[in-house]
């Protein structure tokens, strides 16, 4: 887990760190996940790949809402 705290470190340094570390752990269970596509060693069914592909197609639109969200203002008179 990346709790490592970097003195100086920009907002977008940490960003840039802690995105990078996420994304990378995230693209390597993707890539195994792909080993259960062997049909020699499992046994599933097109519908079982649909939905496991819904959820994932799912739950990145919803993350990606997160980054197009408009940051709210504080109200202010």
């Amino acid at each position: 887990m990346v709790k490592e705290r970097v003195e100086g470190e920009s907002k977008r340094e940490k960003f840039n760190r802690i995105a990078t570390v996420r994304t990378r752990k995230l693209l390597e269970k993707l890539r195994v996940l792909g080993n259960c596509s062997n049909r020699g060693i499992y046994e599933y069914s097109e519908e079982d790949v649909k939905k496991i592909f819904n959820a994932i197609d799912s739950e990145v639109k919803r993350v990606r809402a997160f980054f197009k969200k408009p940051v709210e203002k504080e109200f202010k008179l």
